[in-house]
């Protein structure tokens, strides 16, 4: 990762009336960004690695085929942001908006995600080997596929989203989280402690789709009450 010190800051002000791939061929150093609008920008199969965005918008902004590996986004809004194809190995993503982006078919390996918004957000057939997620929403998001395996999921709202063929075997739900209505066909849940989040409209017919996973007393009742059954 650069050193902040190596970066070349640019404002608002120094982005007005300036071409953003000359600017990037000018300088041979990584790039910071503060406070820049890229709302609904063209800024597709740039190469931007190791750049820095902190408080910028990208509300709509293409950024298909992107080249951003290591990069840092720190309280952006890019709701609606497409990241398509995109490469993003080690991006590191921080009290972000990111509610309806796409991310299909994007390599996010290793990428993290701290405090975002992600309801919306679609994942399909990304390369997500070690993506981590801390304290986020995904309501209605779409993990189809994607792997938790041994994973600590801390304050994860996954209520509505697609999970279908995830692999969530000996991973822990911490600090709460949701996994209410979720679609989990051909999900894998064996050892997996789901103590702590939520299963609210989950019925015992369903329940078999979570088959080997750790649920509480509390979630059990729950389960037989559907049924009209009280434990005691």
């Amino acid at each position: 990762m650069p050193n902040e010190s190596d970066r070349f800051l640019i404002d608002q002000e120094q982005m007005e009336g300036c071409d953003l791939a000359e600017l990037i061929a000018s300088r041979p150093g990584p790039l910071a960004f503060s406070g820049v609008d890229f709302s609904a920008r063209d800024l597709s199969r740039l190469d931007l690695r190791n750049a820095r965005f902190e408080r910028c918008l990208f509300a709509s902004s293409d950024l298909t085929a992107a080249k951003l590996d290591g990069s840092q986004w720190l309280g952006c809004r890019a709701a609606e942001a497409v990241f398509v194809s995109a490469t993003l190995v080690d991006a590191d993503f921080s009290r972000c908006d990111l509610n309806n982006s796409k991310w299909q078919r994007s390599k996010l390996a290793q990428a993290s995600f701290t405090g975002c918004k992600l309801t919306g957000a679609n994942f399909a057939d990304s390369a997500s080997l070690g993506i981590s997620f801390d304290d986020c929403v995904l309501r209605s998001a779409c993990l189809s596929g994607m792997s938790f395996y041994k994973s600590e999921l801390r304050s994860l709202d996954f209520a509505e989203a697609d999970l279908s063929h995830c692999d969530f075997r000996k991973a822990v739900f911490l600090d709460g989280g949701s996994l209410s209505l979720a679609r989990v066909n051909d999900a894998r849940f064996d050892q997996a402690d789901l103590r702590e989040a939520s299963l609210d409209g989950l019925r015992l017919v369903d329940a078999k789709l979570f088959k080997g996973a750790i649920i509480s007393r509390a979630q059990a009742s729950m389960l037989l009450a559907g049924l009209g059954l009280t434990v005691l």
